[in-house]
């Protein structure tokens, strides 16, 4: 499968939107967050990939995809990091407003900053808008102190007009949901991103393209659980007029002291509508979905056994990668696998139809 990557330094140019619009004397840093996000731990995130080797679908083949997903999950999340640290240096304890001229772009960009505001039926704080010369909302932040609470949402496009790249366009937007205030994790998040460009290519690598995701991640103590889909709408595996559209749904647990982990990974059709984990990761698994194609394909099943050795779920990995699958590595995994066993990745049909947008009031 095609690694996906994704180019989002398009969106680190708000991390530097105040840079010349406040004087740096007026710092009072108390009031942004320092903290916006999950920090997931390296063994299921940063994909890495080897070649097929003796007839066998190697372990990172399945999984290492999916530790790419994560990384781009948690890849959002730092960019809304960065943001929310260079704007933490600035005053923002008052209603506000001003407007500064792109390094980027050369476009005006509009800043208005409001406390009281509700989204979602959640009153925050304080919220952040910045819009483009045209009106176009290019981020807008809603965020509580005590605990720290909010939501994040960006669209690259309205945030840099002169710098695009072959997964966002016009119509990317990207969402990132934190939270101190959770009875179950220390913190958590949820990162959202809809309208990735597709290639104009559906066969070869670029069938895999990704279009939307959504990945939770929630840390209580060491243990960081982390679920979700992306979606992928022109992808097929071995059977060129079969089935078209997947969304890669997974569960996975790590540990972060030890930078252990673990992890499950389905096929469901994206077209799917169920929120039922044993439908979703048991019979579409992997080796599942795999094995069915190659037979209706008409491969010996002695062949295709041993191609799929090691598509059998969960699969297990280490600081350096993938280690196995099927077989736990010892009982340091104990305690992330029985996490894990208790996660369920989202609904494929709600997230192949995900949209993200901004609040259009602006005065609340």
């Amino acid at each position: 499968m095609k690694k996906i990557s994704l180019i989002l330094t398009v969106i680190f140019a708000t991390a530097i939107l105040f840079t010349s619009c406040k004087d740096k004397n007026e710092i009072k840093a108390d009031i942004i967050p320092s903290k916006f996000k999950v920090d997931i731990p390296s063994s299921i995130s940063n994909a890495t990939s080897k070649s097929d080797k003796d007839g066998v679908l190697d372990g990172n083949d399945i999984y290492g995809h999916l530790r790419t997903f994560i990384a781009v999950g948690e890849g959002s999340a730092d960019i809304v990091q960065a943001i929310m640290g260079a704007i933490r240096e600035y005053e923002l304890d008052q209603a506000m407003s001003f407007s500064y001229t792109s390094d980027e772009d050369g476009r005006t960009k509009n800043v208005v900053i409001i406390e009281n505001s509700t989204f979602e039926g959640q009153t925050y704080e304080y919220k952040l808008t910045t819009t483009d010369q045209d009106g176009g909302k290019a981020l807008q932040i809603f965020w509580n102190n005590s605990p720290v609470k909010g939501v994040s949402i960006l669209k690259p496009y309205n945030i840099n007009r002169s710098e695009t790249d072959n997964w966002s366009g016009e119509n990317t937007m990207y969402r990132v949901d934190y939270s101190e205030a959770s009875t179950n994790y220390d913190a958590e998040m949820t990162v959202y991103i809809s309208g990735l460009v597709l290639p104009g290519s559906t066969t070869g690598e670029d069938r895999f393209a990704m279009e939307t995701l959504k990945m939770f991640a929630g840390k209580k103590g060491d243990i960081v659980d982390v679920y979700g889909n992306s979606n992928h709408p022109n992808a097929y595996f071995f059977n060129e007029t079969g089935e078209k559209g997947f969304n890669w749904a997974f569960a996975a647990s790590g540990d972060d002291s030890s930078n252990i982990g673990v992890a499950e990974v389905g096929l469901p059709a994206s077209s799917l509508n169920t929120t039922s984990r044993t439908v979703l990761l048991e019979n579409n698994s992997i080796h599942n979905i795999f094995n069915n194609e190659l037979v209706a394909l008409n491969y010996p099943q002695v062949d295709i056994d041993v191609y799929l050795a090691q598509t059998q779920a969960p699969g297990y990995f280490s600081n350096s990668g993938f280690l196995n699958a099927g077989t736990s590595p010892g009982t340091s995994y104990d305690a992330i696998q029985s996490s894990m066993e208790n996660l369920t990745p989202y609904n494929p049909v709600s997230v192949s139809n995900l949209t993200i947008s901004f609040k259009d009031d602006d005065a609340s």
